[in-house]
């Protein structure tokens, strides 16, 4: 029986061999998949990185151009609040023609 026992456990040591490398090899398989990933998640970030600053960018000179658009709006603005309106033309044509009839 001893022989028997003996037998038994050194067949389970070289089971036990057998999966702990097969189990390495494994482990080894899977690391090298998630290094794999942590590298493309890095390049992602670089990537969203470099896209957020271009969009910084584009919102600045976007922001510029509509400060420049604004400042053209309230000159214009003012110069059309300086102008005589429609209405007021025709009472000031109305007026000069009474003027003028008056005169000869």
């Amino acid at each position: 029986m001893k022989k028997r026992v003996l037998e038994k456990s050194k067949k389970e040591k070289i089971e036990l061999t057998r999966t702990e490398r097969h189990f390495g090899v494994l482990l080894e398989s899977m690391d090298s998949k998630i290094d794999l990933v942590v590298e493309g998640q890095d390049l992602l970030n670089q990537k969203a990185d470099r896209h957020y600053q271009e969009f910084q960018d584009f919102r600045k000179e976007v922001d510029f151009k509509f400060g420049v658009v604004f400042d053209e709006l309230h000159l214009i603005r003012n110069d059309l609040k300086e102008k005589v309106g429609r209405d007021e033309f025709l009472i000031l044509e109305k007026r000069v023609m009474a003027l003028e009839k008056s005169k000869k």
